[in-house]
Order: structure tokens, then sequence, then C-alpha cells
């Protein structure tokens, strides 16, 4: 099978080069890493008016899609760009509350999809699957937290901020943010059980009130929610990737199997939105290093003659080009819901973001010392670099998932 881009998708990435290119995001990343989050914010909007974040969302919610190959291709650009945000969790939000409406609970999806879709709103993800801590958080309207465990692809829990003096004291509300209403005795007052139900949104007086999931005694049930807040912002390998715990409790949205089914699902569009990133920053600093080893001379040479280097950047190619089948064949099978698409994202995740590493130790190796002074603009793809490797799926977890799968894949 051939998973090459047709001509409508090159376009749409060659747009979406050009239009990055022009918003010079090192000076957007360098002031999102100090919380002014302006210049980041422009671009989400152009990026939103390009049609990036609808491209998860079907026509009745104001998308183009699901696209998921398309959502590989813009975040490519995104990734080789190191445009900042939530972009991956904002995409992952949005298939998360879309198959929550397919399994009928609409309710979320109808008040938050149109409004993501149109760059409205901006959304972020805590989920077992990502790890303890959303992206973001200070800049999303709207943190969507899952927590409980379950049997599924990703259980495990995701541990809320422990509340301390600091972390109960909220902060302001940015202008112009939605801000989730915080829970009251009344809104934690569920109807009686019903078999089989799944629990959508917060309830309130009338027939759209929802009944909690039966479960067995003792076991954990898997919830949706709204979080209230979050507490400090932390660092991370990538200072513009700013993560933070979220604040226990908040608006219940949906709870039980469908919550499990929609999050592993959510889960995979992030780890093949996240492996579509590492691709681009990958050649992003392959290109980079190619054109400083064609200018950067030693011995009255450019050091892009010697054959070492020339033998260091052609694996740097090599993996990257194998990588992108990967990526693209992991899209096209997430869009048609193959049985294999879990594996099929794992392997492409550990694929895309082994060769950016990859891709970030060559650029170190013959930009030398230069390559990680953090006024240079190479450190920010470095940086990304690192931080995408464990980002939805650490390579252990993902070369797990493949081998558990393989035989399907594979045939072996």
């Amino acid at each position: 099978m051939r998973f090459a881009l047709d001509a409508e998708q090159r376009a749409f990435a060659a747009t979406l080069d050009r239009m990055f290119s022009a918003a010079g995001t090192p000076s957007a990343v360098r002031a999102w890493a100090r919380g002014e989050h302006g210049p980041g914010l422009a671009l989400w909007e152009r990026a939103a008016q390009a049609g990036v974040f609808a491209l998860a969302a079907p026509e009745a919610y104001g998308g183009l899609g699901p696209l998921p190959v398309d959502v590989a291709v813009a975040c490519t650009e995104s990734g080789r760009h190191c445009v900042p945000g939530p972009l991956v969790e904002t995409v992952a939000v949005t298939a998360l509350l879309v198959r929550l409406a397919e399994a009928g609970v609409a309710a979320p999806a109808r008040e938050w999809v149109p409004r993501l879709c149109a760059g409205r709103a901006r959304a972020t993800l805590a989920a077992p699957a990502g790890g303890p801590y959303a992206l973001d958080a200070d800049v999303a309207d709207a943190v969507f937290v899952v927590t409980g465990t379950g049997d599924g692809p990703g259980a495990g829990a995701v541990a809320p901020a422990a509340p301390t003096a600091q972390a109960n004291a909220p902060a302001a509300p940015r202008a112009g943010a939605v801000t989730p209403a915080a829970p009251t005795a009344e809104a934690n007052v569920l109807a009686a059980p019903r078999a089989g139900a799944v629990t959508p949104a917060a309830p309130t007086a009338g027939a759209d009130t929802p009944a909690a999931p039966s479960a067995t005694a003792g076991a954990p049930v898997v919830e949706l929610r709204l979080a209230p807040g979050h507490g400090p912002v932390l660092a991370s390998l990538d200072p513009a990737r700013r993560l933070a715990r979220v604040r226990p409790g908040g608006v219940l949205l949906a709870a039980g199997p469908a919550v499990q089914d929609a999050a592993a699902y959510a889960a995979a569009w992030a780890a093949c939105a996240t492996a579509a990133q590492a691709l681009g920053v990958g050649e992003a600093l392959l290109g980079r290093t190619i054109e400083y080893a064609g200018r950067r001379e030693q011995f009255g040479r450019a050091i892009g003659s010697f054959q070492a280097v020339k033998h260091r950047l052609a694996d740097t190619l090599v993996a990257l080009e194998f990588a992108r089948p990967l990526v693209h064949g992991a899209a096209v099978a997430l869009a048609t819901g193959a049985g294999t698409a879990s594996a099929e994202v794992a392997a492409a995740k550990v694929a895309a973001c082994e060769a950016a590493d990859a891709a970030a130790r060559t650029a170190l190796q013959v930009h030398g010392a230069i390559g990680y002074t953090a006024e240079y603009d190479l450190s920010l793809w470095i940086g990304k670099a690192r931080a995408l490797r464990s980002a939805w799926g650490s390579p252990q977890e993902c070369r797990r998932k493949v081998l558990r799968q393989g035989e399907h894949i594979f045939h072996i």
C-alpha cells in the first residue's frame, strides 16, 4: 500500500509551511515559554483559519472530517516550525468528545466541538495515556480530565494535584476564557443507577438529567471531568511545553465504559499527531544541520564535504524517511477504524520520535557547542524532540504495544 500524500494534501502542507514561515515562530516560542502567549495565540488563530482544528471533527459539528491523515500533515508542519500550544491535545479532545457523542453522550460535543473547530476555544487533556500533567493548562479555555482505571489501552490513573494552600488559591481567569462551573453539592447528586447507562454532562433538573452507571462493587469507574483549575506551571525539557497538575473535582461530564473507550480512541489520535509533530521536528533539525554543514568550514573546506558528516546526515535522513510512511499508515488505520490501529500508531510513534531524537543528536554533533546555546534557535527544536519522545507514550510503552499486537500486523 502506498502512503504518498495526494495533491490537495501537499498543497495544504505548502500553505501551512508558508504561513508559519512568515510568522517567525522562534520568537513566539520564546515568548510562550515566558508565559507571554500573545504571539503564539496569533499563530493559533491563523491555524484555525486554515482549518487545522476542523480536521478532527465531522461536518455535523462544524468540522471537515474526521481526516486523520490531514491532521498528521498539519502536525508535521507545526513540528517543522516548532509551533507552541496544545494543538495535539485540542485534536485529542475533539476526537474524544465526538467518540462519546457516537456512544450517545452528545451534550459535551455539542457545547465544545464547534468552538474548538473554529478556534474560538482551546482545550487540553490530562489522561492516563498522556501522564499526570496537562499541557498549557494556563492558556486553555477548558481542561478535560480522564480519571479512574480500566482494562483498555493506556489504563491508569491521572493523579490530580494534591490540595495545598497554594493550589487551592485559583489564579485569576484569563480575559475571555470560559471558566468551568465549580462543582456544588447538588451537582454531585446523581440519579439512581440504570443498567447499562452512560453518565453524560453534569446533572440539572429536567429530562436530560443523566443516570449514574452501574459498576461492580469496588471496581473503579472511568470518568471524564472538566477540571476546576490547575497547580503551578512546571518546566519541562521543552521550555514551551508548560505542564501542570490538574486540581481534583470539577464538573462530571460522563462516566463508564464509553469514557474508557473514548479515552483510548483519543489517546491514539494524540499519539499519531505527536508522531507527526516529531517527524516535522526531525526534518527541521536535519534541514538546519545540512545548511550549517554547507557553510561551516574547517581546514579550508565545508564540513559537509567530510565523509563522516555525510554518513551521519544520510543515516538521519534514512531514519526520517522510514518513519514517514509509518506515520501516514497509522493515520490511515485510524481513518478506517482498523483493528490494528493502536499498534500501528505505536509503531509510528516509536519510529518518528526515535528519528527525531537521532536528528537532534546529529544536529548537536555537527553544530558543536553552539547547538545547545539557548540563544541559538536550533535549541528550540532539540528540546522539542526530547520532550515529544515521551509524550503520549514512551518508546518502551509503544514497543510493548507493538509486540502484543504484532502478530496481527506482521503475520508472525
